[in-house]
């Protein structure tokens, strides 16, 4: 399988551009987490720890207690890249987390982005 770098990249590098993207545009920190634990299934304090041992995509996804069963209802475009069409399994997983926190910068009710 191919390897990107991304996979590589330590999470806890990414995480604050999630969370500036959020803020920047009137979300806050906790929401960010909130996706971030739906979506992984980590606890706030679970995710705090894979930020503070700046584990990579691929570790921060692997050690993830589970993708939550509505992660396949996430659809559109991330990057011009059609999020569900996607065929690496662990790009998909990056590219979801994309669009949610893309979604939650856009004003997106969390009901929704949530996919409740």
């Amino acid at each position: 399988m191919e390897t990107h770098r991304i996979f590589k990249t330590s999470f806890a590098s990414v995480y604050p551009h999630y969370v500036n993207k959020a803020v920047r545009k009137g979300r806050t920190r906790a929401e960010v987490d909130q996706i971030v634990c739906w979506l992984t299934g980590y606890t706030p304090k679970a995710l705090a720890r894979q930020i503070e041992r700046a584990v990579d995509f691929e570790a921060f996804f692997d050690e993830a207690p589970g993708l939550h069963a509505n992660a396949e209802k996430i659809t559109g475009v991330v990057c011009g890249v059609r999020v569900e069409e996607v065929e690496h399994p662990l790009m998909r997983k990056i590219r979801y987390l994309d669009k949610l926190v893309d979604e939650l910068a856009k004003g997106k009710a969390m009901e929704k982005i949530l996919r409740s």
